[in-house]
């Protein structure tokens, strides 16, 4: 079985571009599911049953692996049979009828406007280390992009006279607006600081770290922990949130949710129905307190 799952693999990897991250991610979910298997007797992928893959998923969720863990599995281990199924080495799709376990919705965890406004304030110098650090999160919150998207921007991805930018992600790009904020931020960026961080060359990639190389995922993490510090906010602050933060801002002043689905790059509206919780504050504190609603 290792042998379909590695052929598995090498096609995520160059044929759907996906993430080296989430390519170890399947690869990892997969070796697991085979290693259960074969101690059950199974190692070819033409003897797997739907039986055995209802056993196995069962098996998990009695060891006590969440609901969203074993979510994830069952996807992976659908995503790979139905491949296989495709290239036909396999008659039958044995995780047709596998159902995930029903994973509860809850809102996201959020930083209130007022704090948004503090944290977005901590780099208020003109050095260049603050005026980068300044575009970054104001593109984050401005846009609610994926930390890895952020880092990955390429100078000639911004379009500053229009205020768009366009975003990848592992299968697609899209064009995402940002608003004066970030803008302004951005210019102050790539006029008084980039030159400071350019260590030879041209530059392609827009925010980088001291070392001329492009800022990392650890090294945002940590600066945006620090400024967090300085601002006196003791939640766990971590990029995402300023993601959930921009969609549920957004919401809360009356943004639909196919608005945020494609500013988020949300394939499926679903994703994006955690915000609708936020609208639904507005709408009624909306009825329950203007003269006129």
């Amino acid at each position: 079985m290792e042998k379909e799952i590695r052929e598995f693999t090498e096609y995520l990897e160059t044929v759907k571009r996906l993430s080296h991250n989430m390519v170890l991610s399947y690869r990892g979910d997969l070796m697991k599911m085979a290693a259960y298997l074969e101690g059950q007797g199974t190692q070819r992928v033409e003897d797997v049953s739907a039986t055995m893959l209802s056993a196995y998923v069962l098996d998990m969720e009695k060891k006590g692996m969440s609901a969203a863990t074993v979510s994830r599995y069952v996807a992976s281990i659908k995503a790979f049979f139905e491949y296989l199924l495709r290239e036909r080495a396999i008659a039958e799709d044995p995780s047709f009828f596998l159902k995930p376990p029903k994973v509860e919705k809850h809102a996201p965890e959020i930083l209130t406007e007022q704090e948004m406004e503090c944290l977005l304030a901590q780099p208020s110098s003109n050095r260049p280390k603050e005026l980068r650090d300044r575009a970054m999160l104001e593109l984050l919150y401005a846009t609610g992009m994926r930390v890895s998207e952020l880092i990955a921007l390429r100078v000639d991805d911004v379009n500053l006279r229009f205020c768009w930018l366009i975003c990848r992600d592992a299968e697609r790009e899209r064009m995402i607006p940002f608003g004066e904020a970030a803008a302004k931020a951005l210019r102050d960026y790539l006029s008084l600081a980039c030159n400071t961080f350019l260590k030879n060359g041209s530059q392609v990639i827009l925010f980088l770290n001291c070392s001329g190389t492009p800022m990392s995922r650890q090294g945002f993490w940590k600066l945006l922990k620090s400024y967090a510090a300085k601002a006196g906010i003791d939640k766990d602050i971590t990029p995402r949130m300023f993601r959930h933060s921009c969609a549920a801002h957004m919401a809360a002043r009356g943004a639909g949710l196919p608005v945020i689905q494609e500013m988020l790059g949300h394939t499926d509206i679903a994703a994006t129905q955690i915000y609708a919780g936020f609208q639904s504050g507005m709408k009624m504190e909306y009825s329950k307190t203007h003269p006129r609603a």
